[in-house]
């Protein structure tokens, strides 16, 4: 018995592949493209021509996928809209954090609530998941309305400024020719 099944797919424009029934989504870099993937017992491969792409679970259940945010968050910043039809988008909450979330802006930001969420999943995408959790958490627990803005300021702060530093004077070069010849 074979290690692993070769199935060959083309990148659909939601960045989804289909694989043994399943759906799978992969980077966006690729849609349109042709890939390699290679299902084995309790993961898959996807490959481009010959290079390694990813590596997932296999989905299991009837009409499961497997959707990592990641791979389709360049799309839904274009198209905020398109969140609240996407088909998978259950799947698009990392954590039970990010769903109180989603929730609790769609209490305060009626339907400007997927647009805040796209642009808050793109700021995971691009820093940490959990560094965006615990600000999200913070947010929530104070129990005041929130915003984008406000997350990446929690997640992301400015970074700190570089102190100044000043020399009096031009520093003695011969020391450092000491150094090197073994004198000092």
């Amino acid at each position: 018995m074979p290690e692993y099944v070769n199935y060959r797919a083309r990148v659909r424009k939601w960045s989804t592949i289909q694989a043994a029934g399943h759906t799978y989504t992969v980077p966006s870099r690729l849609i349109g493209k042709e890939v390699q993937v290679r299902l084995y017992a309790e993961h898959l491969e996807v490959y481009y021509k010959g290079t390694f792409v990813e590596r997932m679970e296999r989905a299991r259940g009837d009409r499961e996928a497997r959707v990592d945010y990641r791979h389709i968050i360049g799309s839904l910043v274009r198209k905020p809209g398109a969140f609240a039809r996407y088909r998978f988008r259950e799947q698009m909450f990392p954590t039970m954090t990010y769903r109180l979330a989603y929730d609790a802006l769609k209490r305060w930001r009626g339907e400007r609530a997927d647009v805040e969420y796209v642009r808050i999943l793109h700021l995971v995408a691009t820093t940490m998941e959990s560094t965006v959790d615990s600000a999200l958490a913070l947010l929530l627990e104070a129990g005041d309305p929130f915003d984008y803005g406000s997350v990446k300021e929690l997640a992301n702060p400015a970074p700190p400024l570089a102190p100044v530093l000043t020399l009096s004077g031009m520093p003695d070069l011969r020391v450092y020719d000491s150094l090197l010849a073994g004198v000092a």
